[in-house]
């Protein structure tokens, strides 16, 4: 079995998932959840994200077949999801937000927050994009970046203040706005074809 590593496709994918996830975004979330219960535990979560998402990388497809979805369908579905994120992003609205965590356990950061409905749907959907070796180190990347976000969440937002997260969300949102056309393009031809 050969590895196909791509630094582009490594690019990529780490671009989509950090768009997604969104760990700058929740810098505001996981403050207040640090105020109310004293501690997160950073390490945990990440671990319990990272594994979360592959996992579904790897059943996921599975998963979509005992149901009788292909992966193309599924991309379009997530292009349309990534869409919707990106004109979040950009506009500054709100179109569907989980309600805020109560606590700081496990579950409501490494999920839904880090490894949510829309980062599961991107992971399912860029596999019809990229190899998964470079999916993997992806999410390896992202996950190594949330753990730093969380550990140091109140001096991050000391430093950008809500207009750099503001900007940083924007730019982002472009960008990702930009993969989902993309993916979009590349996966209604083939179910067009088909």
């Amino acid at each position: 079995m050969s590895l196909h590593f791509n630094v582009r496709e490594i690019a990529s994918a780490t671009m989509i998932l950090f768009a997604v996830i969104d760990i700058v975004g929740s810098i505001p979330i996981i403050i207040s959840l640090r105020n109310k219960v004293g501690h997160i535990q950073s390490g945990k979560a990440s671990i319990v994200a990272a594994c979360l998402m592959v996992a579904f990388l790897f059943v996921g497809e599975e998963i979509l077949n005992l149901i009788g979805i292909d992966i193309n369908s599924f991309a379009v579905a997530g292009a349309f999801i990534l869409f919707f994120l990106a004109i979040e992003m950009i506009l500054g609205i709100t179109l569907y937000k989980d309600d805020e965590p109560k606590s700081a356990s496990i579950v409501p950061i490494a999920f839904p927050l880090i490894a949510g409905a829309g980062t599961m749907t991107s992971i399912l959907s860029i596999r019809a994009e990229f190899y998964v070796e470079n999916i993997i180190v992806a999410i390896i990347l992202n996950t190594i970046f949330v753990y730093l976000v969380l550990k140091s969440s109140k001096k991050i937002e000391r430093v950008l203040g809500k207009g750099g997260l503001s900007i940083i969300r924007k730019v982002f949102g472009v960008i990702i706005l930009a993969i989902a056309v993309k993916l979009f393009a590349s996966n209604i031809n083939q179910l067009l074809a088909s």
